[in-house]
């Protein structure tokens, strides 16, 4: 107990440290770039300058492709503001009624689009046209240079992330899942050795639940994080895990249901047990899978059942082992959707 509350204890800490580091890193980067965008807006000449620096604000999210994708939709609808502020905002004498038709034209198309993300800056952009009256090209241009500037200083700050720190912390986590895996098992073969089971076997199940889900999300952020072809490997890793755990509900569904343990149960127990240790990255359970499949067989067997509460006992193992066996199927579709590259990668040279 004291070593798994250390495991626990290590890895709240780690998550506080890389959502600390994390927060202070992005908020480095949009104190940084929106300075530095507003600097060089002043320094060519620009008329209010100070919205470039809005403008990284707005536009430096979480991953790399976000920001690119964002960027050149900000370019691409600059052109669409810049046509809207010319049919509502220029002919018209009433500023605020004009301003009203633009926004609500903008977020239409935006919507339309699905570019939501870009309202905030064009309607900023639209104020700017409200208050100079100039749809001259100068103007525009100004206009131009303002996004061109904030969006660029964007790009070119989520360039500086911390591939090897997250990659890191993505080992860690697969490490952490195994074992939780290994010691949620551990506890359903005692039970069926007949131990008690302890009453923290469900938490344990929907808390892995929800960290899988969470590990799911950071692997989905550092791939978004890199230009290059990425192979998902984390990400199909944890929706793996996240697939076991969902037969963990299963499993421990059944064996909660038996009231009388069979003695077949205890044969069972034992190769949860056996399959337990081979819970980890690099394994491909054929060996687990054909091992499965004797016990079927030797379970078919086993004379029939004689009394109602031995027939109920044995249905429930029978559900046990199909579920044992869609975990390890699992695990078999993952192994079998990596070709030799990423073997070598990350079985061989990243262990």
């Amino acid at each position: 107990m004291l070593e798994k509350g250390r495991i626990w204890e290590a890895a709240v800490n780690v998550k506080t440290k890389k959502e600390w580091k994390k927060l202070l890193l992005q908020t480095l980067k949009i104190a940084v770039g929106s300075s530095v965008a507003i600097f060089i807006a002043q320094y060519l000449g620009l008329e209010y300058g100070v919205s470039a620096g809005s403008i990284t604000l707005l536009t430096l999210v979480t991953t790399k492709w976000e920001t690119v994708k964002l960027s050149l939709c900000r370019l691409i609808t600059f052109v669409i503001t810049v046509v809207l502020a010319g049919i509502t905002i220029g002919p018209m004498e009433s500023g605020w009624v004009a301003y009203g038709i633009f926004v609500f034209l903008l977020i239409g198309v935006c919507h339309l689009l699905g570019w939501q993300a870009t309202i905030s800056v064009n309607s900023v952009i639209g104020t700017h046209f409200l208050m100079s009256e100039d749809f001259g090209f100068d103007f525009i241009f100004n206009e131009f240079l303002l996004v061109l500037i904030g969006i660029t200083i964007a790009v070119i700050l989520n360039l500086f992330y911390d591939y090897r720190h997250q990659k890191n912390g993505l080992v860690r986590s697969m490490r952490y899942t195994e074992s939780r895996l290994q010691a949620i098992l551990g506890k359903m073969a005692a039970y069926l050795a007949g131990e008690e089971l302890p009453r923290s076997v469900w938490d344990d199940i929907r808390k892995l639940e929800g960290e899988q889900e969470e590990f799911v999300r950071d692997a989905c952020e550092y791939q978004d994080n890199t230009f290059h072809s990425h192979p998902g490997y984390y990400i199909d890793y944890f929706e793996m895990r996240l697939k076991q755990v969902g037969i963990l509900h299963n499993l421990h569904y059944e064996i909660k249901k038996i009231r009388n343990m069979p003695r077949q149960a205890k044969i069972i127990s034992e190769y949860i047990v056996y399959m337990a240790q081979y819970v980890v990255e690099t394994n491909s359970p054929d060996e687990q899978i054909q091992k499965l499949e004797g016990i079927f067989e030797e379970m078919q067997r086993e004379p029939l059942p004689v009394t109602r509460e031995e027939f109920e006992g044995r249905a429930v193992l029978y559900h046990i082992l199909m579920d044992l066996e869609e975990f390890l199927v699992f695990k078999k579709r993952f192994v079998e959707g990596l070709d030799e590259g990423q073997k070598e990668r990350y079985w061989k040279k990243e262990k």
